[in-house]
């Protein structure tokens, strides 16, 4: 989920001050995490919880209001300070933002063994959506992001086999991308046609899923590297924090993250936040990676 949160960050101050190119400070001053950096710690204590609708509830209310300030939408912010625990239908793009850590706790043991999906896990995504975004679009979107870091994770896997730490720096393929690619069209039925430079002109400030999945999902695409790939996202102006904590997401996934980089964005985050990242990696790793057994 650190790809998430590092592209949150990196974004925060360009979603009300687009900028159109990929050639700015990769920290710039007054970067903080937001809504999405919460939310998307927040996925992670519910998966870790159990994953049932009532923990994904608990735990957006919870974080949400511990960090009653971080940004969220006025719709999304009542739910949390409200004692209603249904969904309001909607079709935002946070279902997306917050929704990374589903795609790792997906093992590959069941994968490993007969190929196919671990459906179950899959559904924690779906789930995580629905307890507030149940509109199909706000669901859609957040499970095409598990299915596109999901993918990442399978094209890497070989070399996990080998590899002592399964977060390290590693490489997707242009072939690989054409696969996810067309994956997600076919799937999920994005549109994924258009190249950045056709996107970035016309684009604007856009919080829904469907005007938000897409593009960050091609900005990944075009990416070379985690760090190129957050430039990409924040270069399209928009939802800025939100489009690059979805293509980091992704990235994270593909690329790994340069520890440079993920040494900065700790120094942004406060002691609940970390303490939470580091009890998710020691989930991961004692349930899914076998590391530390």
């Amino acid at each position: 989920m650190l790809g998430a949160i590092i592209g949150d960050i990196i974004g925060s101050i360009y979603e009300r001050n687009n900028i159109k190119t990929k050639d700015f400070p990769l920290f710039g001053r007054n970067c903080s995490f937001t809504d999405d950096t919460v939310m998307t710690v927040a996925t992670a204590e519910a998966l870790m919880n159990g994953g049932e609708e009532d923990d994904f509830i608990d735990a957006y209310k919870k974080w949400g209001r511990m960090y009653p300030h971080a940004g969220y939408g006025a719709q999304f912010a009542h739910w949390i300070q409200s004692a209603d625990r249904q969904p309001y239908r909607s079709w935002g793009n946070g279902s997306a933002m917050r929704v990374s850590p589903c795609a790792w706790n997906m093992s590959f043991g069941y994968y490993d063994r007969v190929g196919f999906w671990p459906a179950n896990a899959r559904n924690k995504a779906i789930i995580s959506a629905r307890v507030t975004h149940s509109h199909p679009e706000g669901i859609r979107g957040a499970l095409a992001v598990t299915d596109a870091i999901f993918i990442c994770r399978i094209f890497n896997w070989g070399g996990w086999h080998t590899l002592k730490n399964p977060f390290e720096a590693r490489t997707i393929f242009p072939e690989q991308r054409t696969k996810l690619k067309r994956f997600i069209e076919t799937e999920h039925g994005y549109d994924l046609s258009k190249t950045l430079d056709e996107i970035r002109p016309a684009y604007s400030f856009d919080v829904s899923c469907q005007g938000t999945v897409p593009q960050a999902i091609i900005a990944f695409l075009e990416s070379t590297d985690f760090e190129d790939a957050i430039r990409n996202a924040i270069s399209l102006g928009g939802d800025s924090d939100t489009l690059a904590a979805i293509t980091g997401s992704i990235a994270e996934a593909a690329y790994g993250i340069p520890d440079d980089i993920k040494e900065k964005a700790f120094s942004y985050l406060d002691r609940p936040l970390i303490d939470m990242y580091h009890r998710w990696i020691a989930y991961l790793k004692q349930t899914h990676f076998g590391i530390g057994r």
